[in-house]
């Protein structure tokens, strides 16, 4: 059987839709998120085609970020997945509250006085909206209001996992086999973000529009930094992320991420530093490094110190 629900709404129906991808780069600024023609455009078409988009790139690039301002953007609630190995259905999907289910049978048995209450009828009792849980998958499917739904990571999920999202992201639907299939009310919004950490499953790729997110040039970072720095001078905003770019050359473990690349640009101003010359760098590394052996190799290759 299947729970009555109103019939989806047309794709991209979530209220304050967006109107063309200029509008989506607007938008996206209000909202504090500098992004460019590529991006808006892909958020526009998935937005207006009601299809998931799938953010790939690597960590610190502002695939995350990219789904809250899309989100602030359309007026929406925010719904959010974090995935991580071992993730399963009932941490995604839903399950069932069995203590509670456990205390009705109790009670049911009991107020029966033979204590032999028939199992067909608790069934129908304890398989019901009232012992289910939601997540978020399924919270976004039955949500009456605008909502973006952000799958964050999905590379870190196994690949039989992935499965789970197939018939959420292609039907905008989840089956439950003690009440049926709930249709979603309205098709939210969907990013996935990838780190790019393993190769997702051509199946789950085929239902989205892809967008890569590279770090930004250094003409956007420093408009970023300029946007997200109270206080900080163009000069000292140029410096900051022609620094970083000459770091994120270097074979690192880890580059300097764009919040990073704030963290430290924020830090400067609090010292009231005005130039970044060798001696700041050198001092200040530890803010755009997490590694010892990142802070080595870029203290050898871009302050000329020997080991």
């Amino acid at each position: 059987m299947s729970v009555p629900a109103p019939a989806p709404s047309v794709p991209g129906d979530r209220g304050a839709r967006f109107l063309t991808p200029e509008d989506v780069l607007g938008r996206l600024a209000e909202a504090g998120y500098l992004a460019d023609e590529r991006i808006s455009t892909a958020v526009y078409l998935a937005e207006r085609l009601g299809k998931p988009v799938l953010v790939e790139g690597p960590a610190g690039t502002g695939k995350t970020e990219l789904a809250k301002a899309a989100a602030a953007a359309l007026g929406a609630r925010l719904i959010r997945l974090q995935c991580y190995e071992g993730l399963d259905e009932s941490k995604a999907l839903y399950e069932w509250n069995y203590r509670k289910q456990l205390l009705r049978i109790q009670v049911e048995r009991a107020g029966d006085g033979s204590g032999t209450a028939g199992w067909d009828e608790l069934e129908g009792d304890i398989f019901s909206e009232e012992f289910l849980l939601e997540r978020p998958l399924l919270q976004a499917i039955r949500a009456e209001d605008p909502v973006v739904l952000l799958i964050d990571e999905v590379d870190r999920v196994e690949v039989e996992t992935e499965a789970l999202l197939l018939e959420v992201l292609s039907d905008y639907q989840v089956s439950i086999p003690e009440i049926g299939t709930v249709a979603a009310r309205s098709v939210p919004f969907v990013v996935l973000t990838s780190n790019d950490t393993r190769e997702l499953s051509e199946a789950l790729k085929r239902r989205c529009l892809y967008l890569h997110l590279d770090y930004p040039s250094v003409e956007r970072e420093r408009q970023i930094v300029l946007a997200k720095v109270p206080g900080i001078e163009r000069r000292l905003a140029d410096e900051v992320v022609r620094v970083v770019r000459s770091l994120r050359l270097l074979e690192l473990e880890k580059h300097p991420s764009v919040s990073e690349t704030l963290d430290w640009a924020r830090t400067l101003v609090l010292l009231g530093i005005e130039h970044v010359d060798e001696r700041t760098t050198r001092d200040t590394l530890n803010l755009l490094l997490k590694y010892k052996s990142d802070i080595d190799l870029a203290s050898r290759e871009l302050l000329g110190e020997t080991a």
